[in-house]
């Protein structure tokens, strides 16, 4: 038979095999994060016709004549380059911009995906297509230990955060210096006690010299009693320099009110209370997530506490890693082990919320693939004819 009949028969399947990739690239053209295979070809072992020849006795020497066997698949080789962004508005989406893989899990095997299209379910997990869960590190108290072992990523619905007690507040504004009246001007400051409730009293300004530097008495009341202290200002008027805090009790709760801010010039009165800490408890009402990949709580109380942190990973051959469907992959022998860590961090990309990484298939490229498989599969087709006719011309020899 002719060696060319089963070399034809090799590029064929070769060529069949190129298709079949092509045609699965265009059918995931809107995969969200889907990453598109190529195909190469390698040639078969060719059988030696004439070996080589060394020069020798005044005659040059004579190169190797072969015959090649065929052609076959060398490899399907993924490309991960980066993909388009499709914004949706979905809260739970996010894409990766950069390297590394969201880590998910199924049963009790660790999958990576690029693809970020989330939901939560009925307990607060966050999961994947199929209902895998994300992996990540849950906050203890409001702290995210990304050094721990990994956990399911979980919305805690429902979660409160206790109150806070006062310790500061903090006011700012001018105190008129050239006002007829010398005062009080007042500025009424809310504060809250451990329990949440909240604790009101007034601080009371009023002017007891002009110059060298303006002074004045401030007066704290609506705490267990009074307290006034004296506050001097800068020669200017631009900020106290002595008293600038004064310190209350106000039902056991201490608090320092702070008047850095305050000025004195002449001109209109503008207090007003700048700052303080404290808050009364709060109910978790929505959540952001970060570009870290932090998941934050926004509570009732105006308070923002991180609940929990996705995690990202990334492989020192991410080719080497095997698909396993629902645009997952499982690690593999040539693909390393997986290097987990923050987003943003170790090479590890950032994360995009309410968008998707889109497909990367070119489908110029495609279609140009396309053409290539159809005439080389076509090529490979003539020559089988080709040899088939020869293949009857030596039979019709005998007639």
């Amino acid at each position: 038979m002719l060696r060319s009949l089963f070399s034809s028969i090799s590029g064929l399947r070769a060529h069949q095999q190129m298709m079949d990739v092509t045609g699965n690239n265009i059918a995931n053209v809107n995969t969200a994060g889907f990453k598109a295979s190529q195909t190469t070809f390698q040639d078969t072992l060719s059988q030696l016709v004439q070996a080589a020849g060394a020069p020798g006795g005044g005659n040059g020497g004579t190169n190797p004549a072969q015959v090649g066997l065929g052609v076959r698949l060398g490899g399907i080789n993924t490309n991960f380059s980066q993909g388009g962004v499709q914004s949706t508005g979905r809260g739970t989406d996010l894409m990766i911009q950069g390297d590394g893989f969201f880590v998910v899990r199924s049963g009790n095997e660790e999958l990576y995906t690029r693809s970020g299209a989330f939901n939560f379910d009925t307990d607060g997990r966050l999961t994947a297509s199929g209902g895998r869960v994300v992996r990540g590190w849950m906050a203890v108290n409001g702290v995210i230990n990304t050094s721990g072992p990994m956990a399911d990523i979980r919305l805690p619905l429902g979660a409160t955060v206790p109150a806070t007690p006062t310790s500061t507040v903090t006011v700012g504004g001018n105190l008129p210096l050239d006002a007829t009246s010398a005062g009080p001007y007042q500025v009424s400051i809310d504060g809250y006690d451990a329990l949440g409730n909240t604790r009101t009293f007034t601080a009371s300004f009023t002017r007891t010299a002009t110059a060298p530097n303006p002074t004045w008495d401030v007066t704290v009341t609506g705490g267990d009693a009074p307290v006034t202290q004296s506050v001097t200002f800068a020669a200017n008027g631009s900020a106290p320099t002595a008293g600038g805090t004064v310190p209350i009790t106000v039902n056991g709760l201490a608090v320092d009110v702070e008047l850095a801010g305050v000025s004195s010039y002449a001109g209109e009165k503008t207090l007003t209370v700048t700052g303080q800490n404290g808050s009364q408890a709060g109910t978790l009402q929505a959540y952001t997530i970060a570009p870290d990949g932090a998941l934050v709580g926004v509570f009732s109380n105006g308070q923002k506490q991180p609940l929990g942190q996705v995690a990202l990973a990334n492989f020192n051959n991410p080719p080497g890693l095997e698909k396993v469907g629902d645009s997952m992959y499982r690690t593999s022998v040539n693909s390393g082990v997986a290097q987990v860590g923050v987003a943003g961090t170790g090479g590890r990309g950032a994360l995009q919320g309410m968008a998707l990484e889109m497909s990367n298939v070119d489908l110029a490229q495609e279609f140009t693939n396309l053409v290539i498989a159809q005439r080389g599969f076509q090529a490979n087709s003539r020559v089988i004819t080709t040899s088939d006719e020869l293949l009857q011309d030596l039979v019709n020899l005998k007639r």
